[in-house]
């Protein structure tokens, strides 16, 4: 199981990070110090590395790690100018991510990375629902329904994937709009419906009791998760 060491001060980015990585497998290590950072590296198999640290600049961070050894790095950072980009690159960071992100696609650069430096990312674990009907592969992003794999955008994938991964339970649109950007969006609570309108669509004609509503609270996923997975 890789380890991801998450570096960033904002705590509630962590925690989104943490909760992502976690549930495509990896184990997680978090500091929001770059101090107890360089203490951490040891530990990890790659480093998610916010460049905007209070005790730290980032990118003497950055120098350092590498200076250490080939521990690939991902920045993450809210400096989006081209300059930044390449003075963070040159330093030798393995990719660069800017702020505001989807911890989706967060999680399918550090599997990218990782198997390029010769690493794996963890085994695919296959969840099923319905008695099979409906299957999640969390690691590769796709899903099927009756063997039809769903052709899913990020965003719908992010909600089928939010939804089914406690089937059951309920959750609103403002959950499901931090659990799939990772951010409080202004505005976009109100786009749920019409993402979920789209990924009922492509689901077919029982997309409505896949996904369920709850009048006045919000959705939950209409089908059992299965003891055994394949």
């Amino acid at each position: 199981m890789p380890t991801v060491l998450v570096v960033e001060d904002e705590r509630d980015i962590r925690e989104v990070l943490r909760r992502y990585l976690e549930r495509a497998g990896f184990s997680v290590l978090t500091t929001g110090s770059g101090a107890e950072a360089l203490t951490l590296f040891a530990s990890a198999d790659l480093v998610l590395l916010d460049l905007g640290l209070p005790d730290i600049e980032g990118t003497d961070l950055l120098r350092e790690i590498k200076a250490l050894g080939s521990l690939p790095v991902i920045v993450l950072t809210a400096r989006s100018s081209t300059e930044e980009r390449i003075r963070g690159l040159e330093l030798g960071a393995d990719d660069y991510v800017t702020k505001p992100f989807s911890p989706h696609e967060v999680v399918l650069r550090v599997q990218a990375v990782l198997n390029r430096h010769g690493g794996s990312a963890a085994e695919s674990e296959i969840a099923t629902y319905g008695g099979g009907r409906l299957r999640i592969d969390d690691n590769s992003h796709r899903a099927w329904l009756d063997d039809a794999e769903l052709d899913l955008t990020p965003t719908e994938w992010g909600l089928l994937s939010a939804i089914a991964a406690a089937a059951g339970r309920v959750y609103s649109r403002y959950e499901l709009v931090n659990r799939v950007r990772g951010y409080e969006y202004e505005g976009y609570e109100r786009t749920i419906d019409s993402h979920i309108k789209n990924l009922r669509r492509k689901l077919g004609a029982e997309g409505s009791q896949v996904i369920e509503t709850v009048l006045g609270v919000g959705y939950r996923l209409g089908l059992s998760r299965d003891e055994e997975q394949r």
